[in-house]
Order: C-alpha cells, then sequence, then structure tokens
C-alpha cells in the first residue's frame, strides 16, 4: 500500500459543527462524548424538550464515529444486541423526515460472501438469527452470488443477502445529527473536555469541565475508549478494551469505480462501501488488533470467554501500547488538567499489514477493483465489553449517572436507537426496547463494584496539574 503522508491518518471529508461561545451555567443533563452515542443521546433528549448539553474534547465524530466502515446493518448481530439494531434501521429510515439530516442514508442490501468452511459456519448462524427476527435475508448460493455481484471471481461457496440493511456516510451523518439537536434547542460545545461530576447527597449535581462548571441532575458518560479511565477517576469500574481498527478510501485513476457494488459487502479478509464521493471505504474483516495492556490483565477473567470465542478476529499486540497505559495518569482532580485535555482526538496509526490483507481480499474477489488506488488511510479505536453488548443503562450506586458504552464496532449503524434508548431511560419513559441486556452489572467485576459505595476518587488525588498521558 502506498499512502500519502499528508492524507495517512486523515479522515476525509468530516464536516465541522460549531461550538456554543459560552457554557450554560445549568442544565438538565450533560452528555459527555460527541460520537454517534453521546450525539443521538443529545438529539432524543432535546426532542423530547430536555435541556441537554454536549461536551466534547475534540471535534464532533472526529474519533471512530466518523472513522467506521459507513454500515447500516442487522444481519450478523449478536441476538441479544438484534431488537436495537432492528429498531435503528426503523429510526435510519425516518431521520430526514423526522429532523431533517442529510446522513447519506441509503436503503442499499448487504452482502457477505464466504469460501471457508469457518465463514459458511459462522455466515449459517447469522442467517438462523436473522430468520428467528424476521429479517428480509436471503441464503445464496454459488450462482445466485454471481447473478447479484456481477464480475465476481468465481469460488465462492456461499452468501448472505438481506435487503433492509444499507450504508450511510460517516463523516456526514453524525454532524448532521448534532447540527439537528442544535436546532431542537441542545448546546453543543467542542473542545470542552469534562474532568469529572460532583455529588450533592450521592447525587450527581454538576459536572466539572476545563471552562467551568455545570450545574445538572443528570450526565451521560458516553465517550467511546475513553469511558474508562474518566469512570475510573470518579471511582466508578467499567470492564471495557479498545482494539484497534483500520480504514482507507480508494479510488480509480480516473477518479471513479463505476464497475463496483452498489451496496456494502463483505468477504473473508475485506468489508467495503460505496462512498458518495465516488470512492470506496475498504477495512480488514475478521481481523483486529488487540493491544495487551495492563487492563488487559485487569479484567482476564471478564474477558476470557469472549477471546477463546473470537481469538480468530484478534491479533494480539504487546508493544509501546502496554507502556503508554502503564505511564498514563490514572487520577487526577476537578482543578488539575486531564488526559482528555492532552490528546483532543485519538487517531491511532493504521496497520498497513491488516489494510494491504483487505486490499488483496477486495482485488482478488472484485476484479473491477482490481486497479483501485489509495488515496487516504486511518486507524481507529473501538471500545470493546466482554461480551461484545453495550453498556446502555444508568449506575445504581450514583444516581444520575449513566452509560453509553462499549458499542463494540456497532455505534454507527446502532448509535439512533442507542440514543433514544438512554433519552427513554433518563425521562422515565416507556422503552422501544427491552433494556435488560444492556445493563452496567451484568459482568462479573461490576457485580463486584455493586457491593461497595465508590468514593470520589478525586478528592484524593494527589499530584502536578499538567497530566503525563502519551498518546
Amino acid at each position: 500500500m502506498m499512502i500519502n503522508s499528508e492524507t495517512r491518518g486523515f479522515v476525509p471529508s468530516l464536516n465541522t459543527v460549531a461550538s456554543e461561545s459560552e457554557l450554560p451555567a445549568e442544565t438538565d443533563v450533560v452528555v459527555i462524548g460527541g460520537g454517534t452515542a453521546g450525539v443521538s443521546t443529545a438529539l432524543f433528549l432535546a426532542e423530547k424538550g430536555v435541556r441537554v448539553t454536549l461536551c466534547e474534547k475534540g471535534e464532533i465524530a472526529a474519533e471512530q464515529s466518523s472513522r467506521n466502515w459507513g454500515w447500516t446493518r442487522q444481519m450478523g448481530r449478536d441476538p441479544l444486541e438484534m431488537p436495537l439494531t432492528i429498531q435503528s434501521l426503523n429510526l435510519w429510515r425516518t431521520l430526514k423526515d423526522r429532523f431533517g439530516i442529510e446522513a447519506g442514508y441509503k436503503e442499499t442490501g448487504i452482502v457477505y460472501v464466504c469460501k471457508k468452511d469457518w465463514e459458511v459456519k459462522q455466515a449459517e448462524g447469522w442467517a438462523r438469527t436473522g430468520k428467528e427476527y424476521g429479517l428480509p435475508l436471503r441464503e445464496l448460493t454459488a450462482r445466485e452470488i454471481e447473478d447479484i455481484v456481477p464480475g465476481i471471481a468465481p469460488g465462492q461457496n456461499y452468501g448472505l443477502h438481506t435487503a433492509t440493511d444499507g450504508r450511510a456516510e460517516p463523516a456526514l451523518a453524525v454532524p448532521a445529527f448534532a447540527d439537528a439537536a442544535r436546532r431542537l434547542g441542545a448546546k453543543i460545545v467542542t473542545r470542552c473536555a469534562v474532568r469529572g461530576f460532583e455529588k450533592t447527597g450521592g447525587a450527581v449535581s454538576a459536572v466539572v469541565t476545563e471552562k467551568g462548571t455545570i450545574k445538572c441532575s443528570a450526565v451521560v458518560v458516553a465517550g467511546g475508549v475513553w469511558t474508562r479511565p474518566f469512570l475510573l477517576n470518579m471511582g466508578v469500574h467499567l470492564p471495557q478494551l479498545n482494539i484497534i481498527a483500520a480504514a482507507a478510501r480508494v479510488e480509480a485513476v480516473s477518479g471513479n469505480l463505476h464497475n463496483g457494488p452498489d451496496f456494502p459487502m463483505g468477504g473473508a479478509a475485506f468489508g467495503l462501501r460505496k462512498r458518495m464521493d465516488g470512492g470506496y471505504t475498504v477495512g480488514p474483516r475478521n481481523i483486529n488488533i488487540a493491544p495487551i495492556t495492563p487492563d488487559s490483565f485487569r479484567l482476564f477473567t471478564d474477558y476470557l470467554p469472549v477471546f477463546l470465542k473470537s481469538w480468530r478476529e484478534l491479533s494480539l499486540r504487546f508493544g509501546k501500547d502496554f507502556f503508554e497505559e502503564l505511564m498514563a495518569r490514572k487520577r487526577w482532580g476537578l482543578d488539575q488538567m486531564t488526559p482528555f485535555e492532552v490528546v483532543r482526538v485519538l487517531n491511532p496509526e493504521p496497520s498497513d499489514w491488516m489494510l494491504n490483507r483487505a486490499l488483496k481480499g477486495m482485488r482478488e474477489t472484485l476484479p473491477a477493483l482490481r486497479d483501485a488506488r489509495v488515496t487516504h488511510a486511518w486507524g481507529g479505536a473501538i471500545d470493546a465489553t466482554a461480551d461484545g453488548v453495550p453498556v446502555i443503562d444508568g449506575v445504581e450506586q450514583i444516581p444520575g449517572l449513566y452509560i453509553a458504552a462499549g458499542l463494540s464496532g456497532h455505534g454507527f449503524g446502532a448509535g439512533p436507537a442507542v440514543g433514544q434508548l438512554m433519552a427513554e431511560l433518563i425521562a422515565g419513559d416507556r422503552p422501544t426496547v427491552d433494556p435488560t441486556p444492556f445493563k452496567y452489572n451484568r459482568f462479573r467485576s461490576t457485580k463486584r463494584f455493586a457491593a461497595w459505595e465508590p468514593k470520589q476518587a478525586y478528592a484524593l488525588a494527589p499530584g502536578p496539574r499538567a497530566a503525563s498521558h502519551t498518546n
């Protein structure tokens, strides 16, 4: 893969969102994090007439929410997530009419093709789950694959097609959600890191940001990979590890790839999506980097079952990640600089070997894209829970504290329903989907946390005012 240094690590076409010039002194709910989950939560709270302020340490959607593939899918989801993702697709279809959101959404269908026995077995399991939930899903023979993907290379033994899945533009969609939330009254404040929250009588009463304090009665921590360290400083345990993904934009020498599929498609080694700008986003499928860090050992008992089940999809890496986490500051006071102010936008280096693997798979499977060239490449960090299912819940021990995190690589497609469910829980409304699978205390280690009263860790945090965090 040849990529020029100016476009390596750069996500093309990310729309910017204007920030409020002043921090509000008081609001009902503060949402921490300007990714898909946080912005969707702010949107649905604002629709309910709730006063909501969203604080983002960097820019809206500048991390994984603009770095993902842009798939909106139901196929291949965990059965526990399926009602949430079905509801999210229902919302994607209505966002334009309901909120005036232009997200590049298109219901194109999604196709998976398989060669090896283990891929077929995995896809057959997805098919059974999809049929149980009534998805318009077709299992494809080799001949049917050739019909639906003209020009595909021979040798594909089995395929799946779900007609109601589709695609949207991540760099366009999430900023559009934020603009829609603002039109409904939400306050959006960027480059404003939240350092922690204050409690009165044990319940949330304010958040403290680098720009000042906001009185509130509830806070939603939707910080993606930053959620665990933020909560840890506040004495709240969340079992969450990070995995590193990569993606690239490709185009033909002429500037467009007219002969490629219009629908998102996955093969053994790659996933791709047609972009509105004429190119494709391509990423490695069935492989992500799992950095070995001190938290890998702390959370070993939580994560061992999922590792034994999904080892084929993870590439363990020991290196600088371990020492960066080891040296990163874990405690800070509310009057001290935080890691979130040191690293405004997390920008992992894209893995060349992962991208080369994906590009090789794409070119071998789709001869029409054989001459595609890479114009941009970027990495992203995904917040993953031990069971691959998000946490969308309140923390019982601290009234007013809510978590919307651990989206485990599904955050873009499922994001609208995550935000809707979180808004319903905060407002005390009847939830659209059953929230039980997304409970905070479902993990072994959070059950232990629930048995004791957390302390305000920031009150005990010694040390200098400048954080010693490296990225």
